[in-house]
């Protein structure tokens, strides 16, 4: 059992709830707690809880006209569509800032117990509220924690963090935030912004010194191009960087069941993405790891297996694939949405595909969108783009 790792939890993280019929529903968080806890996963790390991020520690990459609104809107609930507040994705609703504040102070504490040492790795599965801008909600996000937890760091003295998103939707919050600091590699991997919100992301956009990476892949790319893109991408460029601390966002909307994006990902491909991201941590940098979680609006059948399995490897105990939902479980999230849960912690696909090495193929659209990053990013970095 290892106590270096820490899953931040308080169950009042359950209050960022945009309402009835909103694809961010909170019961999803819920779900993935209990599901955790049912199988021994949370045995196996330390659960501490968490304070809302004071308005200071917010406006270390939020505009103070825009957390002042945010706090007018939590009192009232009367929507400000100037700062984006009240939109269908955004709804108005009394008590937004203090649940939005708490979502970011648990990625705050996730951040201080890795860059302390308090912990190796750090979990908070409620954040990775990736869209919020510095003076605008946007995308089911108002407060960013991932970039206020990365700008903490920073204010303590980092010199490197990588951020490596793999969310369906481009990053696009936390590439603007730092999108003109060296200090800070972004690497988003997303479906391309011709078919999917928010619109940006295609390799051309590099940031300074080409911190900013985007690799934007077709709809219905699934588990094998999907690999094959991260291998190619990821790994050389963290290697390059040597960031004192990774940073990791963690959509699970990449799956093929999920309603909003158009990957075709299996759990099990998503599984082997967490694993590749563990190791890299350990590999790149020292061992420290922040991680939150992000979209995921297949609320039953993928969000809680997901990220249980996310906590499971964090910790250093995956969860066999072919292990059995607990009853107990399985009773829970019907009691709790009216559903009929998954069986089983697997899709039932064994994922493979061919390192990029081995060639690039230019009638592959995978490949195609490899090569366009590379091609824009590697040199910048003293990398061959070239296979």
């Amino acid at each position: 059992m290892s106590r270096s790792v820490q899953v931040v939890w308080d169950a009042e993280l359950i209050s960022y709830d945009f309402g009835p019929g909103h694809p961010l529903a909170p019961v999803r968080v819920e779900l993935t707690m209990e599901l955790a806890r049912d199988l021994g996963v949370l045995d196996k790390v330390r659960v501490v809880g968490c304070a809302p991020a004071t308005d200071d520690e917010l406006a270390l990459v939020h505009t103070r006209d825009y957390i002042d609104a945010v706090r007018r809107v939590s009192v009232s609930g009367v929507p400000d569509f100037f700062y984006g507040l009240g939109t269908p994705d955004n709804p108005a609703f009394a008590g937004v800032h203090e649940a939005s504040a708490l979502v970011a102070g648990a990625t705050l504490a996730a951040a201080r117990a890795v860059w302390t040492g308090q912990a190796e790795h750090a979990i908070n599965v409620a954040g990775g509220l990736h869209h919020a801008m510095p003076g605008l909600a946007s995308g089911f996000c108002v407060y960013n924690d991932p970039a206020v937890g990365i700008a903490w760091m920073l204010a303590q003295g980092a010199r490197r963090v990588a951020y490596v998103d793999v969310d369906v939707h481009h990053g696009d919050g936390v590439q603007s935030m730092f999108y003109d600091d060296p200090r800070v590699l972004t690497i988003s991997l997303h479906e391309n912004p011709r078919t999917l919100f928010p619109g940006t992301g295609l390799p051309g956009e590099t940031g300074a010194e080409g911190t900013a990476v985007n690799v934007a892949l077709p709809a219905g790319c699934g588990d094998t191009g999907w690999l094959r893109a991260f291998q190619a991408v990821v790994p050389p460029l963290l290697r390059e960087f040597q960031p004192e601390v990774l940073v990791t966002q963690h959509g699970c909307d990449s799956h093929a069941l999920d309603p909003l994006g158009h990957f075709m990902l299996s759990l099990d491909g998503q599984r082997r993405a967490y694993a590749a991201l563990h190791a890299l941590a350990h590999e790149t940098a020292g061992g420290r790891w922040l991680v939150t979680g992000g979209g995921g609006y297949e609320l039953v059948q993928v969000v809680p297996r997901a990220w249980t399995h996310l906590i499971a490897e964090a910790a250093g105990a995956p969860v066999d694939p072919a292990t059995e939902t607990p009853a107990s479980w399985r009773a829970f999230a019907t009691e709790r949405t009216g559903e009929l849960p998954p069986l089983t912690m697997t899709d039932g696909r064994t994922p493979e595909f061919q390192d990029f090495s081995r060639g690039y193929d230019p009638g592959d659209s995978i490949d195609r969108a490899i090569m366009a990053t590379r091609k824009a990013i590697f040199p910048l970095h003293g990398l061959d783009p070239q296979p």
